[in-house]
């Protein structure tokens, strides 16, 4: 492992108590949403992480404490060395505070958050819907949001499935 990418790990691990996980040599740092805005500083300042390359969030629903996993890819393009935090929040009235000042690109990654997951991000500059309609109900890539899809039809159910279909009339 990298010198720099040791001590980054080190440093987060002292100053917030976050919990080191290591799969297939990436290494995973869980932090608490309150602490991630100084940790994500402290890594662009100190260690030279300064590309955020993504942002996304996982649903772990019904599961709801915690539902959600906020997934923040950090990259030190100088040395190439990648590093992720993970901010695990509450499902009900999910909430982080926003990193816009650390990593402007950060803008549009909450924004999506915001828009498909529901998450409200503390302190966004301008949170409103990115890829949904500005009049969309609900959350799409919440594992809770209804389907819309039409039942596959088979030998065994088209009498059923052809009752329910809806024909032109003349």
């Amino acid at each position: 492992m990298n010198e720099t990418l040791k001590n980054a790990i080190q440093s987060i691990q002292d100053q917030f108590s976050s919990e080191l996980q290591e799969f297939r040599g990436e290494q995973t740092l869980f932090l608490t949403p309150k602490d991630i805005v100084q940790a994500c500083r402290l890594l662009r300042d100190e260690y030279g992480f300064n590309l955020l390359a993504s942002l996304t969030a996982t649903d772990y629903w019904p599961e709801e404490d915690p539902r959600f996993h906020l997934s923040y890819q950090l990259h030190n393009i100088n040395e190439k060395i990648s590093l992720r935090l993970r901010v695990p929040i509450l499902g009900i009235k999910p909430s982080v505070p926003t990193i816009e000042g650390v990593f402007r690109n950060a803008n549009w990654f909450e924004r999506e958050l915001f828009d498909m997951f529901g998450i409200h991000i503390e302190g966004h500059s301008d949170l409103r819907r990115i890829i949904m309609p500005y009049d969309w109900e609900g959350h799409p890539l919440r594992k809770d949001y209804p389907l819309g899809y039409e039942e596959p039809q088979f030998t065994f159910n088209f009498d059923e499935i052809e009752a329910k279909k809806i024909y032109a009339k003349e």
